[in-house]
């Protein structure tokens, strides 16, 4: 038997609708890029200090795009919005030194978490809960 299913629109790339949380502050819904190749959630410094987190010193990271300095937080996640949300009370986030790229959601927690099925002609991306 499948879990539960959530359907979001592909138009271009894969991106996702989500908004952070830390205490009484929350972003607007920001379209984050589902990265199959990363394996963390990765945030810009700005989404960092609007929501005034605490980072911790993490490591030097290697991307795509390069080495860069990241630090580590963690944060409340809401993926959709409305009655077809899913919410991470508690996940690790990095920060990037950079405030000029976009919100990655790598493999950990959401792959780990849902069978991930884009449909490009349908223009769909659906997460089942995985069993």
């Amino acid at each position: 038997m499948m879990g539960k299913s959530y359907t979001f629109p592909y138009i271009h790339y894969p991106l996702l609708p989500v908004q952070f949380v830390h205490k009484d502050r929350k972003t607007p819904v920001i379209a984050a890029l589902i990265d199959s190749g990363g394996d963390s959630i990765v945030i810009p410094r700005a989404i960092a200090e609007f929501l005034g987190v605490n980072v911790e010193e993490a490591e030097i990271a290697k991307t795509a795009g390069g080495f860069t300095s990241i630090r580590r937080t963690k944060l409340k996640m809401i993926i959709g919005k409305d009655s077809e949300k899913i919410e991470y009370n508690d996940v690790d986030v990095f920060v990037a030194d950079s405030s000029d790229i976009p919100v990655l959601l790598g493999r950990d927690p959401l792959f780990e978490d849902f069978e991930i099925t884009f449909k490009k002609r349908k223009r769909e991306i659906i997460l089942t809960e995985s069993q």
